[in-house]
Parts: structure tokens; sequence; C-alpha cells
């Protein structure tokens, strides 16, 4: 079998570059010798390279990256490509600050991640917030429906922004919401982050640019085996403006972008091209034969599965257990777990969800299921009544715009007085990172209790002033 290398000029230079005589007095600092200092320091950094005087020269006299970052964009039918260092976090901070100016408005899914926020106070830009369907029987969010994206058209949005698939696997109806866009010449830039898998086999959805969609952005260190905090940004030329996006990306990209993610991108895209359609159909079949073995000691249905949602939206490579099917504690299964040293993406009080990758074996699924059956019936007791998320079924009431009140004068009151005021701060319940309230928004008791009693329960609490949450950053009056 071919090596990876061979058609992944990135991942070949890296490789190249430690293959090589070098006597290098250029940065990154530990030149590669930091363990001539301290082992343990070395033992972090002498595998690092950066991009300029590493996979590449100093004066990119190789191009490398544009080679690499260009069969991206063919593989994935697009115009244009760019590689992250700074995860999608940056890739959606570029491709939003390209979208408009200042007081231009983007429809955009409320279960949009943090970053998405962040990107909207930096560029100015006022959100028009999209609710996501709710399903009633397993009280998960099953994306934003034509109709709510329509009733919001008058309103003229640039963009219409999506975060696909959700946290919890589900999609939304994406040709029919992308064809609703696309009939107002509006744009569709689609969060992807946990979907780099997607169009790759036939067992999973197709990626959402072979759905007509403008802009992709995905984590390549989530779904795919790539390094931390690395990510792809691909797009089509039509209704963006490409060049402007280029120049978004360089002013928040870093100067000096280090070569092992960028290397990482480059063979997560050759594995896709290569070796996807076996490795995906493989990893679905071993995700349904662990939920199977899993469900086969309970009655009630205790995962998420195809076929609760709609054909087509829902990521069969998702492991969402239900613990409140068990009437347990997610939090309390979480733990128990992780006295067996292991550790699951996500646990509150009603959902557990574990992250299946290409890398993982049938033998690594069949040891999860054996240390999570018994664990599962020592907590099980009468099932509980199915309750949504705080993360997705918070409907916002904005009272000043997300940038002014970034920028406004605040001040901290106690939780009992923050009711009725209007949050300073972005708050969410982390994993998923999807906010509660955001800068701008009221605070009502129905999120200063249900955060309490999420953080009470064992979630993270993100982003608040106070992490406590006995007090709140408020706007002052």
């Amino acid at each position: 079998m071919r090596s990876l290398r061979d058609s992944a000029p990135l991942l070949d230079a890296y490789l190249s570059y430690f293959e090589s005589k070098r006597q290098p007095f250029t940065i990154p600092g530990h030149k590669q010798r930091a363990s001539r200092l301290d082992a343990g320091l070395g033992l972090v950094v002498d595998s690092d390279t950066p991009l300029y005087g590493g996979l590449d020269e100093i004066k990119l006299t190789n191009q490398v990256l544009k080679e690499a970052e260009a069969l991206a964009a063919t593989l994935w039918g697009a115009d244009y490509a760019r590689f992250s260092t700074g995860g999608s976090t940056h890739a959606n901070q570029a491709v939003i600050l390209a979208l408009g100016k200042p007081g231009d408005k983007v429809a955009l899914s409320r279960t949009a991640h943090r970053s998405v926020l962040s990107a909207l106070v930096l560029a100015g830009l006022e959100p028009i917030w999209l609710s996501p369907q709710i399903d009633a029987a397993t009280g998960v969010p099953i994306g934003i429906s034509v109709a709510e994206f329509e009733k919001v058209i008058d309103q003229q949005p640039i963009a219409l922004l999506l975060t696909e698939p959700g946290y919890l696997g589900t999609l939304s109806d994406l040709p029919a919401l992308i064809n609703a866009a696309h009939a107002h010449a509006i744009p569709v830039i689609v969060d992807a982050a946990w979907g780099g898998h997607f169009g790759f086999s036939t067992t999973v959805p197709a990626h959402c640019l072979a759905m007509g969609a403008d802009a992709l952005i995905t984590s390549t260190h989530k779904a795919l085996p790539g390094y931390s905090a690395s990510a792809i940004l691909i797009a089509q030329g039509k209704y963006l403006n490409l060049e402007r996006i280029e120049q978004s990306f360089e002013t928040t990209h870093t100067t000096s972008p280090a070569g092992a993610p960028l290397a990482s991108i480059d063979g997560c895209r050759a594995l896709l091209q290569t070796r996807g359609q076996q490795l995906i159909s493989d990893l679905v079949i071993n995700v349904e034969a662990f939920k199977s073995e899993v469900q086969s000691h309970f009655d009630d249905p205790i995962f998420l599965n195809a076929a609760d949602f709609p054909t087509g939206r829902f990521d069969p490579t998702k492991i969402v257990l239900r613990a409140n099917q068990l009437g347990a504690s997610g939090v309390e299964i979480e733990n128990a777990l992780q006295a067996q040293f292991i550790r699951v993406e996500m646990a509150d009080s009603d959902t557990i969800v574990f992250l299946a990758t290409l890398v993982d074996s049938k033998e690594d699924f069949n040891h999860l299921a054996t240390a999570l059956i018994p664990i599962l019936k020592s907590q099980q007791k009468s099932p509980r009544t199915t309750a949504t998320s705080l993360s997705w079924s918070v409907i916002p009431t904005v009272a000043i715009s997300m940038r002014d009140a970034y920028f406004a004068e605040t001040e901290m009151v106690s939780a009992e007085k923050a009711v009725g005021r209007i949050s300073a701060d972005l708050i969410a319940p982390y994993p998923p990172g999807v906010a509660v309230v955001a800068p701008g928004e009221v605070l009502t008791k129905l999120i200063v209790e249900g955060l309490a009693t999420t953080k009470a329960a064992g979630v993270r609490i993100a982003y608040a002033t106070d992490p406590s949450l006995a007090s709140y950053r408020v706007v002052k009056t």
C-alpha cells in the first residue's frame, strides 16, 4: 500500500524535514533540540517545525501549502481552500469577517458555536436568530426548517449561517434550505466542524458543498485524525467574494503557523481521498455493532439512531447515549467510566456523547461495551421524561446588539439581581459551547435558574466572568 506522503505534499515536507540534515539559525527557538535543556520539554517540542523554514523555505520557494490546498479544493469540488492551525474558530471568523459591513444582518442557527458569535462581534454584524425544530420523542434539535428561515427573509440577511451536523449528529434539510437561500442570492455558510468525514462514503451523508452550500468549515481534529486545532475552510465563489475571504483569513491567522497541524490536514485529505469509503464504512459497521450489543441488555431505546430522524439527517457514526431512558445520571456514568480510564466527549444529566472516529478498532468498541454495560445496569432506575437541554431550548430576548454589549460599561451583580438585566457575557455549557445567553440579551429567570441547575448537575459552564454563577457581568444602566 502506498504511503500517504506520496500524495500529500505537506505531510511529505514535514517528514522530509526531520529526515534531512539541518543546522537551524531561525525560529522556533527550540530548534528541535530542547531535550538538551530538559527531557520533558524536548519531548513536547522537538517534533515541532513551522511552515516557514520547516515545511517550506522562509521565502515559500516550494509552494507546498498552496499545492496542498489546491488538492483539497479539488477533492471537495470547490473553488478555494485554506488550511488553518487555529481550528474551526479561526475559519469561522475569517469567512464571517468577509461577508459584509458593520450593521449588516445575518440569519443563523441558535445552535451556532461560540466562535460564530464572537466573529459577529468582531465584524459588527447583527444576528437574526433561527430556532431549531425539537424532536418531541428525543428532545434533540433536528435543524432549521425552511419556514423558520423564510420568516426572516424580509429582514434582508446577507448570509445564512448553519451548524451542520449539530453536536448530537442531526442535520437540517440542507438541500431545501440552500435552495431557499439561493433563490434570494443569499450565500450559505456551514460550520461542519463535526462533519469532516461527510461525503466520503455512501454510509454517511453528503457534505454540504455537494448539496450546493457556498462555504464549508470543518475541524480535521474532531471526526478526522488531524492535529489539535487543525481545520479547513472550503468555499465556492458564486455568492462569496473569495478575495475578501483570503484577506480575512490572513488578517485573523497566525503569521507563524505550525507545520504539524498543516501536515495533518494534508494527510487527512489524502486519507479520505484514497481510503475514505472503506474506513468510514467500517466505522459505521463498528458503531452499529457496539450500539446493538449495549442495547440488547435494555428494553427502552437508549441511543439516538438514524431511524429516529428523517432519512439522511443523522450521522451514523455518532454515539449519543440517552441516560434519561435509564433513569440514570449521565454525569455519574461519566465518573464511573473515568474510574476505568475511559473518557467521554460530553456528559450532562440526560446525555452522554462518545466520539467515534476512523482510528477506533472493533476491539476498542468491545472494550467500551464491556465497561459500559455493567455501569448502566448498576445505575438503571425508572425512565425520566426527555428534557430538552438549555442550550437547545432558550429563545433569546435581544435588548441591544452584541457589539454594543461587548464594548459597554459593565458591572457585577448577584444572580438574583441579574434577572431582567442585559448580559455582557456569552455563557455556555461546554461542550458543546452553544450559547445559553449572548452579550446584549436579557438574563431571564429561566436562564439564570437553568444555568445554576446545569452547573449543579456537574456540567462545566464556560466563559462566564464569575464561573460560580453567584454573580453575573451585566451592562450598566
